[in-house]
């Protein structure tokens, strides 16, 4: 039985060599940098190039319509003698850490309670997002109104419906009952995304290490001690950073309720800033006391650098 091959094909014609442009992008750091110089682009004009001279402003006394000279740091030795800005400064810290902490502790117990088996769940975990939906200034205005001294809700509540006052709440008229104002409503609006933060991270937890915690007998607080939160650590530095940032940086919602009122009391840092450079027309001052922000936001950045090591440790490694 005969076998019958096919015939061999030959090329007539040789592949053309590639040429030189078509060489040069098919180079893979040519590819790198031509996908990145867009996003370099726009990094450098709305981020790098703002930043960079707001720095620089912060170095002299430049104003609205004038451009200012050198002047060193004549604005900072006059802020670090300035009242004003240490109640901002210490405003601003205490903003934040009463807020992140009950942020923290409201959100988490809002997703421990999501995390459970209930009816309507996906419904409910949408209406608990609408506080970080809602703008901002929407927010603040409605919270304006709550804490109104005339058309108070609150007030209304205490006052006419269960007659427990017989005057008003001034809630923003004097300094500390305005400034847990504000945290209040930081609070509100900022629970939604920690609570729903969390809960993606609790719903990453495998049930068998709960299945296991039960069967050698552990209570509820156990498993939450030694399982949820060490589990939940990564996503938790994580979203405490972004909250810091957030809360430490807060503009509109302070700016639209009470202006840094009354007397200067309320003011966060940014606010501040705002008021001097803009209002104030000093653009110098106002650039110094944003620069001054600077060390707090590097601080929540390095907070949430090793705090994040901890995962090589959840993972079985060493940490470096």
């Amino acid at each position: 039985m005969s076998v019958t091959t096919a015939p061999e094909l030959h090329w007539s014609k040789t592949r053309r060599e590639p040429g030189w442009l078509t060489k040069f992008f098919d180079n893979k750091a040519v590819l790198v940098v031509a996908c990145l110089l867009p996003a370099f682009g726009l990094l450098g004009v709305f981020l790098t190039y703002p930043l960079g001279l707001g720095i620089y402003m912060a170095f002299t006394d430049t104003t609205i319509g004038r451009s200012g000279v050198w002047v060193g740091l004549e604005n900072f030795e006059y802020l670090f003698t300035d009242p004003i800005f240490w109640n901002a400064v210490f405003f601003s810290v205490f903003y934040t850490g009463i807020a992140t902490i009950g942020k923290f502790g409201l959100g988490l117990w809002l997703a421990l309670l999501l995390n459970q088996h209930m009816p309507f769940k996906s419904l409910i975990r949408a209406i608990i997002l609408l506080p970080w939906i809602v703008p901002t200034v929407l927010s603040a205005i409605a919270f304006w109104w709550i804490y109104d001294p005339q058309f108070s809700i609150i007030s209304y509540v205490f006052v006419d419906v269960l007659g427990w006052r017989e005057t008003n709440i001034n809630f923003l008229g004097s300094e500390w009952p305005a400034r847990f104002s504000l945290i209040v409503a930081n609070v509100w609006r900022g629970i939604p995304f920690v609570a729903i933060s969390l809960l993606a991270g609790l719903q990453t937890i495998s049930p068998s290490l709960y299945e296991a915690a039960l069967l050698d007998g552990a209570t509820a607080w156990q498993r939450f001690r030694f399982i949820t939160f060490p589990m939940l650590l990564p996503i938790l530095a994580i979203v405490m950073t972004f909250s810091i940032i957030f809360t430490f940086t807060d503009f509109q919602l302070v700016y639209a309720i009470t202006r840094g009122g009354p007397v200067n009391s309320t003011h966060l840092l940014a606010t501040l800033a705002f008021q001097r450079g803009i209002p104030g027309g000093q653009l110098g001052e106002g650039a110094a006391i944003a620069v001054s922000m600077i060390p707090f936001l590097v601080f929540a950045t390095l907070f949430s650098y090793f705090a994040l090591a901890r995962r090589k440790w959840q993972q079985g490694e060493g940490n470096d």
